[in-house]
C-alpha cells in the first residue's frame, strides 16, 4: 500500500521509498487525493494528514477531475492581466507620447478618458516609466 509521509517528505511502498522535494506541491496534491480517494482513507482524514481542510481537498479533487495533474499546481491569486492598462490602452498612452511629447501625463489622461479609456493619470505615469518616456532635463554645460 502506497502512502505518503510528510514528516520524512517521502512516498513509501510496500517495496521501498521516494523522495519527494518540499517545494514539489502537485505530487502533495496527488498523493492526498490517492491516499483519501483510494486507500480508504477518506477526505477529511488525508487533509488534516496533509495540513489542509476538508473544502481545500474537495477544492483540489474537483481541479484534478476537471484538468488533471497539471490542475493540481497553485496558480498565482488575483488577476491574471492588468484589468485597465490593457494592450490597446497602452499604446493609446506611447501614440499620445509621441504625437505630443510635451504634454502631461494628466493631459493624456484626460484625453484617454474623454475618447472612452477609463486610465488614471497615475497609470499613464506608470506606462510613461515603463517604455522610457519621460521627459529628459538637461542641466547646462559646465553647471551641476
Amino acid at each position: 500500500m502506497l502512502h505518503f509521509d510528510p514528516l520524512l517528505q517521502q512516498l513509501i511502498g510496500p517495496a521501498g521509498s521516494l523522495a519527494v522535494a518540499a517545494t514539489d506541491e502537485v505530487t502533495r496534491n496527488l498523493a492526498m487525493l490517492i491516499e483519501g480517494e483510494c486507500q480508504g482513507l477518506g477526505p477529511l482524514a488525508a487533509a488534516q494528514k496533509f495540513g489542509f481542510s476538508k473544502q481545500h481537498y474537495f477544492q483540489i479533487r474537483r481541479a484534478f477531475l476537471a484538468d488533471g495533474a497539471s490542475a493540481l499546481q497553485s496558480q498565482r491569486p488575483g488577476p491574471k492581466r492588468p484589468s485597465r492598462r490593457t494592450d490597446q490602452a497602452v499604446r493609446q498612452v506611447i501614440r499620445h507620447r509621441f504625437l505630443d511629447p510635451e504634454a502631461s501625463a494628466e493631459v493624456i489622461a484626460q484625453k484617454l478618458r474623454q475618447a472612452g479609456c477609463p486610465l488614471s493619470t497615475r497609470s499613464v505615469e506608470r506606462v510613461i516609466a515603463d517604455f522610457g518616456l519621460q521627459k529628459t532635463t538637461l542641466s547646462p554645460p559646465g553647471g551641476p
